[in-house]
């Protein structure tokens, strides 16, 4: 990865997203910030690059097919070129299967797999070209289903799953293929999580000191892109988990029913 490269991030306004855009553009990185808050983004580009040469706003849904059409057209048109797609929107969901919309989980395909699966597409010829590289941000949800979060588990699921092909499929191409699997961070995205009708929950129900900051996962991801890595799986407990799960599937569902139906507010009993 050349330090000139352009970067691609959805969901860029907060949490790992706007980590990641400071920490490629302080590696010299060229930057395109994405996400539905247009105004987080402008005091983002404005706090790193104020003569706005190397950063580019482009509001973006990614759950609407044509505003990731616009995301990528609008980097080339600006940059020339495209290096690194950071697909890291995304929502989450705490509500029993039996209890949820089907709205809901819609929603959460829309945003975490289509999303993806749009800024994928249109950016693939130009990704080709540079030999660059497509990020999917996954989760210890995208091999491990956890309750009350049926939704997100398979949007991680399926997000897996296509990328894995992605890179399968290109394996003479020269193109790379991240699957990046943080452990918890402490992001808003559980401020915002989704309740069984569609509504933010508006408090985390997880002990934030005891997570990873968003900063720490930027900086292995930004390592990762470098080094071309295949899969990404931070913190220990997320590593451990990913093994026994291998060998021990049962008692790691014992595990993390466990775990889930400790938490605060939880609707599983």
């Amino acid at each position: 990865m050349k330090d000139s490269a352009v970067v691609v991030i959805t969901g860029a306004s907060s949490g790992i997203g706007l980590a990641c855009a400071r920490e490629f553009y302080k590696n010299g990185c060229r930057i395109v910030i994405a996400s539905r808050n247009r105004e987080a983004l402008i005091a983002l580009r404005d706090e790193l690059n104020p003569d706005q040469k190397r950063v580019l706003v482009v509001r973006t849904d990614v759950s609407k097919e044509a505003d990731c059409k616009a995301l990528i057209e609008a980097t080339i048109q600006h940059f020339g070129k495209l290096d690194i797609l950071i697909n890291n929107a995304g929502i989450t969901m705490r509500a029993l299967f039996k209890d949820v919309s089907i709205q809901v989980l819609k929603q959460l395909m829309d945003v975490n797999f289509w999303g993806m699966i749009y800024c994928t597409k249109f950016a693939i010829p130009h990704l080709l070209k540079s030999k660059g590289s497509v990020v999917g941000m996954s989760s210890v949800a995208g091999y491990k289903g956890l309750p009350t979060r049926t939704g997100y588990s398979a949007s991680k699921f399926a997000l897996e799953g296509f990328l894995e092909t992605l890179r399968i499929e290109n394996l003479t191409t020269g193109l790379h293929v991240l699957i990046a699997r943080p452990g918890f961070t402490a992001t808003n995205i559980r401020n915002t999580m989704l309740d069984a009708e569609g509504q933010q929950q508006g408090e985390s129900h997880m002990d934030e000191e005891r997570s990873m900051t968003p900063e720490e996962v930027a900086r292995n991801i930004y390592k990762a892109v470098r080094k071309r890595q295949n899969y990404m799986l931070l913190s220990s407990t997320a590593k451990l988990s990913f093994w026994i799960n291998k060998f021990f599937p049962l008692f790691v569902d014992r595990m993390v029913f466990k775990h889930v139906a400790g938490e605060k507010g939880t609707p599983l009993k």
